[in-house]
């Protein structure tokens, strides 16, 4: 159903700007409310405009971070016009070459991962605890809890099972012991979706400026594994162990201070952090908002966590997860 007012609103925005004479094309959205349209203008030039409407988003996180990676001479797209109030943005156009669409053209893999961990390598020598920004907030208990609470609040009931109050409370009392278990690791700026999805090929730009840089206003400032994990462990795909072994070996080659015992035990915590929460929120993409091409992907997610389940830090957790959700009740 078209929102005629939001529409008008759109088109308010583009004229004050003088872009409502341009044509312009959708580009594909995400799991998000937010939607892309590319503006045609003359001389084959192009921008993108971002429709965030609002009562779902807030533009104000990406405006700042932006700004803050371009600062540092990362390729975030530059931004020339916002409206905060009405969640609408022209930015500059990174192009079309997402990784996703040239890994689906048979892109050299390695080049491409390779080149993302080098993005997050010098992200992490440039942002420290000294350096933050104070509108990235810190990857703390009370975000981590919500994130893996999505699991019984979404996931159980995907499974139909209606979770016990007394089992939630353990569940949470778990993460409490890994969440202590992982704050003393080495932390840096995470961006949070570091996947395919979110990352361009930039071929004219020199070293790791040649990556381009998407959909980080959920950037938070948490243990270094974070990124690096998500980008190797994508829900959506499946990455070549070799290149996953050589892109970790790669990031601890550039930080020798890190061991590489403390490396795997931060690795596993937020692996199954953040695949917890994945599969909560691909359950409420398709519960709520009946998006239902998320959930093809479920069974990659347990199989990423049947691996990290084998560490001993995620002892108590396994023993949780094979209680209350069986392997044969799982998707």
């Amino acid at each position: 159903m078209i929102d005629f007012e939001r529409e008008k609103k759109k088109e308010d925005f583009l004229k004050k700007y003088n872009y409502d004479k341009f044509d312009k094309k959708l580009i594909a959205g995400d799991a998000s409310f937010r939607k892309y349209q590319r503006i045609l203008l003359d001389d084959n030039k192009t921008l993108v405009l971002m429709d965030a409407p609002p009562k779902f988003e807030k533009i104000n996180p990406f405006i700042s971070i932006a700004e803050y990676l371009l600062s540092l001479g990362f390729s975030a797209p530059k931004i020339f016009h916002y409206d905060i109030i009405n969640g609408f943005m022209i930015l500059e156009d990174l192009g079309n070459d997402t990784y996703t669409k040239l890994l689906e053209k048979n892109y050299n893999e390695e080049k491409l991962y390779s080149l993302a961990t080098s993005v997050l390598i010098e992200v992490h020598k440039s942002v420290a605890k000294r350096n933050i920004p104070e509108f990235i907030p810190p990857f703390n208990y009370k975000r981590i809890i919500n994130e893996v609470s999505l699991l019984h609040e979404w996931y159980f009931p995907l499974v139909k099972r209606k979770p016990i109050y007394s089992s939630v409370q353990e569940y949470i009392n778990v993460w409490n012991n890994l969440i202590k278990a992982s704050i003393s690791f080495k932390s840096s700026l995470i961006f949070f979706d570091y996947h395919i999805d979110n990352l361009l090929l930039l071929s004219d730009r020199p070293g790791y400026k040649a990556c381009g840089l998407l959909d980080f206003q959920d950037a938070t400032f948490g243990p270094v594994t974070y990124d690096l994990m998500s980008l190797l462990e994508d829900a959506r795909r499946n990455v070549n162990p070799e290149i996953v072994n050589k892109m970790k070996f790669k990031y601890l080659d550039s930080f020798p201070e890190i061991k590489k015992d403390d490396f795997e035990t931060s690795w596993a915590i937020m692996s199954a952090q953040r695949h917890l929460r994945v599969l909560g929120t691909f359950a409420r993409l398709k519960i709520r908002d009946n998006k239902n091409e998320y959930v093809r992907h479920i069974p990659r997610l347990w199989g990423y966590l049947d691996v990290s389940l084998k560490h001993p830090v995620l002892k108590e957790l396994k023993t949780w997860l094979d209680k209350n959700l069986k392997p044969e009740i799982r998707i």
